[in-house]
């Protein structure tokens, strides 16, 4: 009987399979002090505990995007170990901090099949739910990937794509318990601008970028056990490179977007997601965003913005589409996501 795992291939799932993912994750301070060293991460939320107790939480979380990292990284060895592509997200909620020593783990649900049409691919639909020890879910998001066949003959299942929603209502949002950007020291957070000042439809460009090094992508991805082929073996793609995981370039944008959003805190919704062009070492990521919507929330001194994130490698900014519709070459990811801004 073998004992390896080859992963699961696009005829191994089916619309309600259940997945229990394996190896819980106990978080420390360490991971945040890695996610510093590997983003230019600054927000003050997540570099104080000072800053976050004035905010009225009882110390500083993990940074959001590293919590959807462990609990992402978890559900790689069943649903992309044999991924061509992560294709998108959606309907993802941020619905309590991950605090260090708290300990992660993840369940994923498949909700959708479809067969391409070249019959050697899928997409496969997950809903994932991140828990923490006490089995309270602190992260909730669905993401679809093409995933291969293992045989090209295997009959295809019936088509099931789920219906999902486009956009999060601000009433889809949890906000934290306790917090409160009443007194905000925004010269600690390090920039004057707060909800008010920013208009649906302003774009914002953030200016900076970062060439991205293969060593602290490999890095990155290990920090997350994600043990997707692609981000490790040179001889898994025809072209002989390592495709740098997705949510490398989401981090990496995320942190440039603090030269103009610095007091954009917390994440706590994510409406949608492409990577719209693969990212390879080399590259210079820069990024921009664009004011999509903003809705007050019943949090003392909390506004919630809604914000497109676009990394680039180096386009011109403000470039998103071509006139057929489709990303520019130069787009690299296309993010919705509600943060949470002091008014």
């Amino acid at each position: 009987m073998a004992k390896t795992n080859p992963g699961r291939f696009f005829e191994d799932y089916q619309v309600g399979q259940v997945i229990d993912h394996a190896v819980p994750r106990t978080v420390g301070a360490g991971e945040r002090a890695l996610y510093h060293a590997l983003y230019p991460a600054r927000h003050a939320l997540y570099s104080s505990d000072e800053f976050a107790r004035g905010c009225g939480l009882p110390e500083s979380p993990l940074d959001d995007l590293a919590a959807f990292h462990v609990v992402f990284g978890k559900t790689v060895p069943d649903v992309s170990l044999n991924a061509v592509a992560n294709l998108g997200y959606a309907e993802g909620r941020w619905l309590r901090p991950v605090y260090a020593g708290d300990t992660l783990r993840s369940s994923s649900e498949v909700i959708g099949l479809k067969q391409n049409s070249n019959g050697k691919t899928g997409v496969v639909y997950v809903r994932t739910r991140g828990m923490n020890q006490r089995d309270e879910v602190v992260l909730d998001y669905v993401r679809w990937v093409m995933v291969r066949k293992s045989n090209p003959d295997a009959p295809a299942p019936d088509t099931v794509v789920p219906d999902l929603k486009k956009v999060l209502s601000v009433d889809d949002l949890v906000i934290p318990e306790g917090l409160d950007f009443s007194n905000y020291d925004f010269t600690l957070a390090g920039e004057p601008h707060r909800w008010g000042d920013y208009e649906v439809g302003e774009t914002i460009d953030h200016v900076d970028g970062v060439t991205v090094e293969e060593a602290e992508h490999m890095m990155a991805t290990r920090l997350w056990q994600n043990t997707a082929k692609v981000h490790f073996d040179a001889t898994f793609r025809p072209d002989g490179q390592r495709l740098i995981y997705g949510g490398h370039v989401i981090s990496m944008a995320r942190a440039l977007s603090f030269n103009g959003l610095a007091n954009a805190q917390m994440i706590v919704g994510l409406n949608g997601g492409a990577h719209a062009n693969p990212c390879f070492s080399g590259l210079t990521v820069k990024a921009w965003s664009e004011v999509l919507d903003k809705a007050k929330t019943n949090a003392p001194g909390v506004g919630a913005i809604r914000l497109r994130l676009v990394a680039t490698r180096g386009g011109a900014p403000f470039a998103l589409k071509g006139e057929d519709g489709k990303y520019l070459p130069d787009v690299l990811l296309d993010l919705d996501y509600w943060a949470l801004m002091p008014i």
